[in-house]
């Protein structure tokens, strides 16, 4: 009897790896844990969209939505990569914050006051999204099929059109306010955060790198607040955050962490071209999937 009772413990641990369907209510498998921290952690900084991505693993594998509370949860994943790699840059911030309160003009307080000016227009919109709901009605393999073949052109066009003579320390709250206008249209999913602040800084004259940092930079009050807007309103409604998406979470941050690497060294040497053929093919097969009838899973 005790063999039969092993066998039924050792038989439902299993399918509780295989399907994720465990006591707390957790729908996310063993698998869609892995797949999404990989998503997040390698779309968050190559230029193709981590949202739009994330959209799409429910629409293509006809899995359940893991929906905004799982995004937010990798999301702070991603977000503690950046700021470990940036770790530098991040404590210039600290610093920057303590010289505007005693109102000093430094390297430091210019940074912040740049990074402030960068992150209102996101902040705005988003909280406008926020007790509209209107970004649930975004979450389609549509809208991100179109806006990957749209801001694909855009990165190609700014990246070979660019120049790169400018650096992070040349931003004015002038060129800031235009990469904030750049990053509040990455709400819309397919979009991408870094494609279309880098494609902004790409068409403002800075060097790929110093695009790339500042666009990483200005996201890490983006993300926060916007992570603990979902999370908090999640626990305001009785939603709780599972150990599927906890491990979720610390999978993206190590996955994150080694992809910013890779990629700051890749664009040192190489232009946004992959990246914006990739989200171009990606985008129009995607299209001719839509049109062509094929049935796609609920995105909820």
């Amino acid at each position: 009897m005790g063999q039969v009772f092993a066998y039924k413990a050792a038989a439902q641990a299993r399918q509780a790896i295989l399907t994720g369907q465990t006591k707390d209510g957790s729908n996310m498998s063993f698998l869609q844990i892995i797949v999404l921290a990989l998503i997040q952690g390698i779309t968050e900084y190559l230029p193709i969209s981590s949202s739009g991505h994330s959209i799409l693993v429910p629409a293509l594998t006809g899995w359940p939505d893991q929906g905004v509370l799982v995004d937010a949860v990798t999301n702070l994943g991603t977000l503690a990569a950046t700021t470990i790699y940036f770790w530098r840059d991040v404590l210039t911030m600290l610093q920057g914050l303590v010289d505007v309160v005693k109102r000093q003009s430094t390297a430091a307080s210019r940074l912040v006051i740049n990074i402030i000016v960068a992150t209102i227009p996101i902040v705005i919109l988003g909280l406008f999204f926020h007790f509209t709901k209107l970004d649930e009605h975004l979450r389609s393999a549509t809208v991100v099929a179109f806006n990957a073949v749209l801001f694909g052109i855009l990165l190609y066009a700014g990246d070979a059109f660019g120049l790169s003579r400018n650096k992070v320390s040349d931003i004015t709250p002038k060129t800031a306010l235009f990469y904030g206008l750049a990053q509040m249209l990455s709400l819309n999913p397919g979009t991408s955060r870094s494609g279309v602040t880098m494609t902004a800084g790409r068409f403002l004259g800075f060097a790929r790198s110093e695009a790339a940092r500042f666009s990483f930079l200005m996201s890490i009050p983006a993300n926060a607040a916007g992570s603990v807007v979902k999370i908090g309103e999640a626990v305001k409604d009785h939603q709780h955050i599972s150990v599927d998406m906890i491990i979720c979470g610390v999978l993206t941050f190590f996955i994150g962490l080694a992809t910013i690497h890779y990629l700051m060294r890749f664009i040192r040497n190489h232009s946004f071209l992959p990246f914006a053929v990739y989200r171009v093919i990606l985008g129009a097969s995607l299209l001719g999937l839509i049109y062509s009838g094929m049935q796609f899973g609920a995105v909820h």
